[in-house]
């Protein structure tokens, strides 16, 4: 009988300390949803505040090595539209769901989609919408979803984390790119 008390007092041991591991794992994890969520926020604010500050005489001189003001904010809104929703067939969709890359290059110089010619207002909308809509989903996130993948048709294996990578940062990578190029054209 003795032994068995050890034997089960061992296993409660284990059980303990799995125990701890996964609740501070999972603590761990909030707090770096919790960050991302902070930052896609910001950088969402941050690249708003940006545009709506542009006057129509900048969003064309376009940079020697890259886009235009007025291309970008084209772009941010397109590539806004894909992550709204990646991340929902990431997130609702059996794992390994297919999740379609696109050409931003081609999107960029297709003259239908107008990315050098038509007004910002309604991608400045696109973007403002989906980068709401994507906050709520990303707010009510748990550490289980970390866990999803897709399978983007182009680079295999897309795991949200992958998604968060690429999409929490990118207005403000793009912000960047918007002030080097003004301050070197002005």
């Amino acid at each position: 009988m003795a032994l068995q008390i050890g034997r089960y007092r061992r296993d409660l041991l284990v059980l303990c300390e799995e125990l701890v591991s996964v609740i501070i794992g999972e603590s761990h994890v909030n707090s770096e949803l919790h960050t991302y969520v902070e930052e896609y926020e910001n950088a969402t604010i941050r690249f708003e505040s940006l545009v709506l500050g542009l006057s129509e005489s900048v969003l064309d001189r376009k940079h020697p090595d890259g886009w235009s003001s007025r291309q970008i904010i084209h772009h941010v809104a397109d590539s806004e539209a894909q992550s709204y929703a990646r991340i929902r067939r990431l997130i609702a969709e059996p794992l390994g769901s297919i999740i379609q890359g696109y050409d931003e290059g081609a999107w960029a110089e297709n003259l239908v989609l107008g990315y050098e010619k038509i007004p910002v207002a309604n991608s400045i909308a696109v973007f403002r919408s989906v980068r709401a809509a994507t906050l709520d989903v990303i707010r009510r996130m748990g550490p289980k979803d970390l866990t999803r993948y897709g399978e983007h048709s182009e680079s295999g294996r897309y795991p949200v984390m992958r998604w968060f990578e690429n999409y929490v940062r990118h207005p403000e990578e793009h912000a960047q790119q918007i002030e080097r190029a003004l301050r070197e054209l002005l």
